[in-house]
């Protein structure tokens, strides 16, 4: 199932009238991205995907997690995300395997900005960055990545107990680094029936969930096609709760 016209031309619309997604020369080209699906339906059966929407944060967010290669632990070992399927069990935080219901991929263009004009950088953990085998060895992840981990220069200004933090409030210039892709790349998402953590390369990242308030103020086609991507969610409340809370990047 692909996505339907009347949808492709929404996007087309959208990019041709909203300023935020004209290049920063003033020119009117339209900046869209391909984002692929797979998702588990409800009647077991994989369902592959393939969308064109708009560059905007809403959708990267959701696509921009994880490079390809990333070992994520699942009930049979880690796994290379890129070979991860739905109705694959992923461990959790929790002590349990949930189920993989969505995976979400795209491809980061080296030297190409994001949609808000900043740079589409990864971010670096070098082993042992954050402790003893924490990781075990390099691990490189994307601008829409949260660890469950709380760094010194937020702590005075969050509760207590460890927040998902995007992984650029890390770097320290040595051990944790922002570096650049030499060729595309692609990245990932995951998403579970309920947002929770995982393990990825060693180190607690959460699933994928948009935020309660993800949709409060965006168009309904942006809604649209947004909700088009995600065959088992209906609404944004069908993501559930946040398992844990967010700390807010002083980046934003």
């Amino acid at each position: 199932m692909t996505i339907p016209h009347s949808l492709q031309r929404a996007a087309a619309n959208i990019t041709r009238t909203q300023p935020l997604l004209r290049d920063h020369a003033g020119e009117q080209k339209p900046q869209l991205r391909r984002y692929e699906v797979t998702s588990l339906l409800p009647g077991g059966q994989l369902a592959e995907t393939r969308h064109i929407a708009p560059a905007l944060p809403l959708f990267e967010q959701a696509f921009t997690a994880f490079t390809r290669g990333s070992l994520v632990e699942t009930d049979m070992g880690p796994v290379a995300i890129e070979d991860l399927c739905p109705g694959d069990r992923i461990w959790t935080r929790d002590g349990d395997h949930r189920t993989l219901l969505w995976k979400g991929m795209t491809t980061l263009i080296p030297g190409r900005s994001s949609a808000a004009g900043r740079p589409q950088a990864l971010t670096s953990f070098m082993a042992d960055s954050l402790g003893m085998e924490k990781p075990m060895s390099c691990v490189v992840c994307g601008p829409a990545a949260r660890l469950l981990r709380t760094p010194l220069h937020l702590r005075h200004a969050e509760t207590s107990g460890p927040l998902l933090t995007p992984a650029q409030e890390f770097l320290d210039g040595m051990q944790i680094v922002e570096t650049a892709p030499p060729a595309p790349v692609d990245m990932y998402h995951l998403c579970l029936a309920r947002h929770a953590v995982i393990r990825v390369g060693g180190l607690e990242f959460e699933t994928y969930h948009p935020g309660i308030d993800a949709l409060r103020l965006v168009s309904y086609p942006i809604k649209t096609l947004f909700l088009n991507m995600f065959p088992h969610v209906e609404s944004i409340a069908d993501f559930g709760p946040l398992a844990f809370d967010r700390a807010r990047s002083l980046q934003a």
